[in-house]
């Protein structure tokens, strides 16, 4: 009786779910600066998924929509009553592209990191686990991805896969997994090193000697454990596939205009826009880029400050102490 006297104040002081997310309890437990970086990013980025979410309710045109009941769009018109963001030198509405590139994007990440999660995280904790030679193989394999710079690794991937198909999701997904390939050896070192630390924990030990097979320890207990900075890797790649897919698009190996709006693209199409000082076709796709990828790295870097126990101590500090 007294045992569950005694456990029952246990039960009733752990938080909910929702609390416990990764998210909504680093904002719980941000102050000060911290917590400005977090919500300033968080509003970011949650602009960021409801214009891509509600693309066909927010743009008034189609991404490669040319002309309306009125007629044909002008080229290079300045922003007006029709056309709130001006229109392209090649006819396009850019407020319509803009949105419709938040979706675009949106695409590209939730493909690319999905993929790269799975692969990454399950190819490291075999490797960190298992070890041997499947270990040395596939440290070799990532080490050499690695050493490549990302964005040419994206633009050959992209190249190879693509093979000039142009289609919407034929696009999305070359864009995607080029960008994956880049991600994989990040996921997979993290979670390669924290599987090699945990794998001589107490825990570990013990489910070996009971007689639990590899696979069920790495599945119950090394990946429960060696995943928990993947938030955090999360919200950093989730930017950098951004910042790759425009710079694909801006190179000319991005998705066609008629698939599908893209930042880059545009942003590569307004280029010769700037001499004649046609500032609004290039602008915008750019302020796009660079405020959600602000919003995302906030994010990222507000949960990682607050993973460190030195610096959420301070922070502390400084709130119960103003002087």
């Amino acid at each position: 009786m007294t045992a569950k006297t005694q456990a029952l104040p246990e039960i009733e002081r752990r938080e909910p779910l929702l609390q416990r997310l990764p998210v909504v309890s680093h904002l719980r437990a941000s102050v000060g600066v911290q917590r400005a970086m977090l919500v300033a990013g968080l509003a970011l980025t949650v602009v960021f998924l409801l214009i891509a979410l509600l693309a066909p309710i927010v743009a008034p045109y189609g991404y490669s929509q040319l002309s309306d009941a009125s007629g044909n769009f002008p080229a290079q018109d300045p922003p007006g009553p029709q056309h709130i963001w001006g229109t392209t030198v090649g006819g396009y509405d850019v407020f319509s592209r803009v949105v419709w590139g938040a979706q675009t994007a949106i695409l590209v990440i939730v493909v690319a990191v999905a993929l790269s999660i799975f692969a990454g995280v399950a190819l490291g904790l075999v490797s960190g686990y298992i070890g041997g030679w499947v270990d040395r193989v596939l440290v070799v394999i990532a080490d050499a991805v690695y050493a490549f710079p990302s964005l040419l690794v994206a633009i050959v991937m992209s190249i190879v896969i693509s093979r000039g198909q142009s289609s919407l999701w034929g696009g999305i997904l070359a864009a995607a997994l080029s960008v994956t390939v880049v991600f994989i050896p990040q996921y997979f070192r993290v979670v390669r090193a924290e599987a090699i630390r945990l794998k001589a924990e107490p825990f570990v030990e013990s489910a070996m000697v009971i007689g639990a097979s590899s696979w069920r320890i790495m599945a119950r207990h090394i990946y429960r454990n060696a995943t928990r900075s993947i938030p955090l890797i999360f919200t950093l790649n989730a930017s950098e596939a951004i910042l790759t897919l425009a710079a694909l698009g801006f190179l000319g190996f991005g998705i066609e205009p008629t698939s599908a709006a893209e930042w880059g693209f545009d942003l590569k199409q307004a280029l010769s826009d700037v001499t004649a000082g046609i500032w609004w076709t290039g602008i915008f796709p750019g302020l796009s880029i660079v405020l959600t990828v602000l919003g995302l790295t906030l994010v990222g870097e507000s949960i990682n400050d607050l993973g460190d126990a030195r610096l959420r101590t301070r922070g502390r500090k400084r709130k119960g102490n103003p002087a």
